[in-house]
């Protein structure tokens, strides 16, 4: 696993909002794995990022942990996002795009949104793909 390149944050409050933000993501992760509407990986990865710059300990715990590393090692380090992670974070995006897309009556919104969508499923389908 490669060190951690982010720095702990100096201001000592935005450690603690980015530990709760870190704390909160991977309570919905762990909720993810058993719900099926609810996403793990994207969860997760926001945890690591969040735990990055807030608590190296818990970063480690998060990224090495037996249960929920799997789902986000291989994208930390660079190879690739999990199958299921892939379809779900498609599937589900696409569900509330389209969900806002016939709720929201301003075209300028909606162009936003589809752009957003396209350039957010671009990059998801250009990761490699890891079979757990």
């Amino acid at each position: 696993m490669r060190e951690l390149q982010q720095q702990i944050t100096r201001s000592r409050t935005l450690r603690y909002l980015l530990f709760a933000c870190g704390c909160f993501c991977v309570l919905l992760g762990v909720l993810g794995i058993f719900l099926p509407v609810l996403p793990t990986t994207p969860f997760l990865l926001l945890a690591a990022a969040c735990f990055a710059r807030s608590s190296k300990r818990f970063y480690l715990w998060l990224v090495l942990h037996p249960r929920l590393g799997p789902w986000i090692r291989g994208y930390l380090e660079g190879e690739g996002l999990p199958l299921k992670g892939k379809v779900w974070a498609l599937t589900l995006m696409w569900f509330s795009i389209i969900l806002s897309l016939w709720f929201v009556p301003l075209w300028w919104a909606r162009l936003a949104l589809l752009v957003c969508a396209v350039g957010a499923s671009i990059y998801i389908l250009k990761q490699k793909t890891l079979r757990l």
